[in-house]
């Protein structure tokens, strides 16, 4: 094993890691519902938030960063998370996972104070200030055992993370005299907001609300992808993801101001699955075939197919969203079992893909 960085084939286990704690994580989302799923003890469904935003995503975006740092230690950083996870599936002491989800977020600040130290820079400050975030949710939960109190900082931590690595690439579009200072104004009212959130949780979730429906709006003008949805392909593929991913960015955050971010209030299960599914998984989809390759050294070829699972989500999660709002708790569930399904069929065609590409390779020697 080289000394700088881990191999491919040792991320693997890491990356499985992350796999459990998203299935699980779904599964504990259809049970919160009343929808029939597979049981892995009472703990899941009340930590469905957890083992998916933090033990999946934590693991993922810090195995990611692993890899681009070419460096060991960070690594540490997905292991822990992933640990994390596997503690809440075995029912493990109440603090146990929070300790090992603070220790993985720990490391992944250090990681991403170590990339801003080498490149001081607005989206680099961004990336170290997302990581800050998920700390600091950890932190919450470790310190009082809530995790409502988690969910918010951890929100920002995916949003702030996504919106630090598209910022970095409109470095490569023609000046913005404007574009800079607003997204200073918008990064300085989000850290507002999730330092107000554990004192005063009403303003600090409508001013992060705030600041989140003026990053859609900032990335809806901003980001290249208005430019390169004109293209083909992958390129447009992507641009398609992103561009429908800041919508439902817009939609959660509009539903936040109207206090659905707060616990108890009905439209709570609206705003936030329109920022974790429809923002947060719809860059997901579009990333996967760039970022996937990159982590595990295979390649995943575009194909039109990739559309489906993108159009399921987003219909799927319109049904959802229905149900919250006067449709009925059947078209929540139904929502929520067909969103289930969506992701599903993701990873499958991003298997297929796998699958497809090998065949060729394996073909043409």
């Amino acid at each position: 094993m080289s000394g700088r960085e881990l191999p491919p084939a040792w991320r693997l286990p890491l990356l499985l890691l992350g796999m459990v704690s998203l299935l699980t994580g779904v599964f504990g989302g259809l049970a919160r519902l009343g929808v029939a799923a597979p049981e892995f003890g009472e703990i899941r469904a009340g930590s469905h938030g957890a083992l998916m935003i933090t033990a999946f995503f934590g693991t993922i975006i810090s195995l990611e960063r692993a890899v681009a740092l070419h460096r060991l230690w960070p690594n540490l950083a997905p292991l822990a998370a992933g640990l994390g996870g596997l503690a809440i599936l075995a029912g493990g002491p109440w603090w146990l996972a929070p300790a090992l989800f603070s220790v993985a977020s720990g490391l992944f600040v250090a990681a991403s104070l170590g990339v801003y130290r080498q490149l001081p820079a607005l989206f680099t400050l961004t990336l170290l200030l997302g990581a800050l975030a998920w700390l600091a949710g950890n932190l919450l939960w470790l310190a009082g055992g809530s995790l409502s109190a988690a969910t918010l900082p951890w929100m920002s931590f995916l949003v702030l993370t996504i919106a630090g690595e598209r910022l970095e690439l409109t470095r490569f579009l023609p000046p913005q005299p404007f574009g800079p200072v607003l997204f200073r104004c918008l990064l300085i009212a989000a850290v507002i907001a999730v330092v107000l959130l554990p004192l005063w949780p009403e303003p600090g979730s409508r001013l992060l609300a705030t600041a989140f429906l003026a990053l859609a709006t900032w990335l809806l003008r901003y980001d290249i992808a208005r430019r390169t949805v004109r293209q083909g392909d992958l390129t447009r593929f992507v641009a398609v993801c992103l561009l429908a991913g800041y919508a439902w960015l817009a939609v959660g955050a509009l539903l936040g101001l109207s206090g659905a971010f707060l616990p108890g209030h009905a439209g709570r299960d609206a705003a936030l699955h329109a920022i974790f599914l429809g923002f947060v998984f719809s860059m997901v989809i579009g990333h996967a075939p760039i970022i996937f390759p990159a982590v595990m050294r295979v390649r995943i070829p575009y194909h039109p197919f990739f559309y489906l699972p993108l159009a399921a989500l987003h219909l799927t999660l319109a049904v959802r969203l229905a149900g919250s709002f006067g449709a009925g708790s059947s078209w929540q569930q139904v929502g929520a079992a067909l969103n289930a399904l969506s992701l599903a069929l993701f990873i499958l065609t991003m298997l297929v893909s796998v699958g497809r590409s090998a065949a060729t390779k394996e073909a043409n020697r």
